[in-house]
């Protein structure tokens, strides 16, 4: 159980991506994405081996850049379906480091758990602008398959709000990541702590 899964995004930050990480921290958020597309590698390098020392209590991952992964000493990483496979990302890591794939069908899990994948997020759950090239929404049902034929963690990404998030939950997400209703607004860790209180709570109603 992981609950609030947090991503970096340095373009919908009000205060920051460093600022937002410690605040996500304080929260309670034991995992942390660092995704940094339209950064350049010089200043991608000084973030993430900054996000690397406050997270010495968390898990930390970067997205897509195995480089940039490798260089600061990350957890791990998590990739898409355009970046390098599972399997070729494993050899040059290493079993001890974590990897993540983004998944959008029963198809790419089982392809995902096959090619030694470690978790999967799926996405998007709900109609998203965050991420303009996320496809189709998939609706959290698709969670609920997913989780009766892989044996991976899920983690649900993707148009997520506190109106819609006991239905992820419920589905069977292991975590969650909200990125515009949590980085947007001036209390990150306030807002954060909202989706840990309903994730625990509706998962100790479900036992």
């Amino acid at each position: 159980m992981i609950g609030y899964y947090f991503i970096t995004d340095k373009n919908l930050s009000k205060k920051g991506i460093i600022s937002d990480v410690k605040a996500a921290l304080r929260a309670g958020v034991k995992c942390v994405q660092y995704r940094s597309k339209e950064t350049d590698a010089k200043k991608a390098y000084a973030e993430a081996l900054k996000l690397r020392k406050i997270c010495r209590d968390a898990t930390f991952l970067i997205n897509d850049r195995l480089d940039l992964a490798l260089r600061v000493g990350a957890d791990g990483v998590h990739l898409g379906q355009d970046d390098l496979p599972v399997a070729m990302a494993r050899r040059l890591l290493g079993e001890s480091k974590i990897i993540g794939l983004t998944v959008h069908s029963i198809k790419e899990a089982k392809e995902a758990k096959r090619e030694g994948a470690d978790y999967i997020a799926v996405s998007p759950i709900y109609a998203t602008k965050t991420k303009k090239d996320a496809g189709s929404p998939k609706g959290a049902a698709l969670i609920k398959k997913i989780k009766k034929t892989v044996k991976l963690p899920v983690i649900a990404i993707g148009g997520i709000r506190l109106s819609n998030v006991r239905e992820v939950i419920r589905s069977g997400a292991d975590g969650l990541c909200a990125i515009s209703c949590v980085v947007t607004k001036p209390d990150v860790r306030k807002e954060i702590a909202k989706f840990q209180k309903i994730f625990h709570k509706t998962r100790l109603s479900d036992i």
